[in-house]
């Protein structure tokens, strides 16, 4: 039977979610965890790939839960509580498994994903509490630029020009719903939520309006990054410990019960 995993986790140890052949990922420690939990060998699918040093909180995963002659096991809800339990002690204190969710055998986390949003964190004054959390920048930022350029965004719907390079995706189509500067005590905060994103696009967008907000370039200068499609007119990629997955939303119908 399918389950989605809801978790969150804390970036700063591993290297990215996606599993890899030399480096410890959340991928990975999740699929160890389940396998020495489940007593068989596991995998699960993430609903998307973040990279090393980003954070999420709140991240999905799907999972196939059966016995060894491959028939389905369906767990009460009791149950599940009691396995979400078991999975966190199997776990390290940087992952945190929030729930787990019977769904339709067809529900994908991350085809059936309707929506992400990410926040990106930026510190202006420095906080040694805060170092792997949000990113120190000390230049003063204008905000109003920065959320003038933002809203420029929103206009467009082919963002090559942020995609990482050698990137093999179909297609760099992406509609972007909001985004949006606050301050938050004493940081301020980008939020973007869009349908899709590609690889590394919310630190491109970010490190391309710190330019903007710092006055070296102009509002303006977002169009020409945009129709230009290529990511050496953007601005160099924000640091990664400053990224938040926050949410991800799926249609209704996928969940059971």
């Amino acid at each position: 039977m399918r389950y989605f995993i809801q978790l969150s986790y804390n970036g700063t140890p591993y290297h990215g979610w996606q599993r890899q052949p030399n480096a410890v990922t959340v991928q990975q420690t999740i699929e160890e965890a389940l396998s020495t939990l489940l007593r068989m060998p596991t995998t699960i699918m993430g609903a998307g790939r973040t990279d090393t040093g980003v954070h999420a909180r709140m991240m999905y995963a799907h999972v196939n839960i059966e016995n060894e002659d491959g028939v389905d096991i369906a767990f009460a809800k009791a149950d599940l509580t009691k396995l979400t339990y078991k999975l966190n002690s199997f776990l390290p204190p940087s992952i945190a498994i929030t729930q787990i969710i019977p769904v339709t055998p067809e529900a994908h986390a991350r085809f059936d994903a309707t929506h992400r949003s990410y926040i990106y964190r930026i510190s202006p004054t420095k906080n040694p509490f805060t170092q792997e959390r949000a990113f120190y920048y000390k230049i003063p930022l204008d905000i109003q630029r920065m959320q003038e350029a933002s809203n420029i965004l929103l206009r467009y719907s082919d963002f090559e020009c942020f995609s990482r390079s050698n990137t093999d995706v179909n297609t760099y189509l992406c509609d972007i719903k909001e985004a949006s500067w606050s301050q938050v005590d004493d940081e301020y905060h980008f939020k973007i939520t869009a349908d899709r994103f590609l690889r590394n696009m919310v630190r491109a967008v970010v490190g391309t309006l710190i330019e903007i907000g710092q006055g070296k370039k102009s509002v303006s200068w977002m169009h020409e990054v945009i129709k230009g499609k290529n990511r050496s007119l953007a601005g160099a990629s924000a640091p990664a410990h400053g990224l938040y997955l926050t949410d991800i939303g799926y249609p209704k119908h996928i969940f059971i019960n």
